[in-house]
């Protein structure tokens, strides 16, 4: 039987090394800290997406973000039974997203694309 072993790092740690930290904020958090994570997000910050649809393999689902905005990150899904996720990248403009997948034994498969935006 295979032991494992955890270490305790600061979330601060955890995303200097360019990992993805999801904390838990107490429910009744002070408006000092619910500030302070405001603050923290680039400035005009917004998630944006686009729902999943299923469209034919290897067609590209775009997604751009609102007006005046540039793309800073994102991500696509793909679903369906054994749907691949073949693609996933920020337009040459900068301006969006870029999700394209396919999925064995049919000929569509349901994307979905995420941007993060800013100003």
């Amino acid at each position: 039987m295979q032991s494992m072993r955890f270490l305790a790092l600061p979330l601060a740690v955890l995303a200097t090394a360019g990992l993805t930290v999801i904390a838990t904020a107490p429910s009744q958090a002070s408006a000092p800290a619910a500030a302070a994570r405001q603050a923290a997000l680039p400035h005009g910050y917004q998630l944006v997406k686009l729902p999943n649809a299923n469209v034919p393999n290897f067609q590209r689902r775009t997604l751009y973000c609102p007006a005046g905005k540039k793309v800073i990150g994102g991500g696509a899904e793909a679903r369906g039974n054994r749907a691949i996720l073949v693609g996933s990248f920020p337009t040459d403009d900068g301006r969006g997203w870029i999700g394209l997948g396919r999925q064995d034994g049919n000929s569509t498969v349901g994307i979905s694309v995420f941007a993060i935006c800013a100003i």
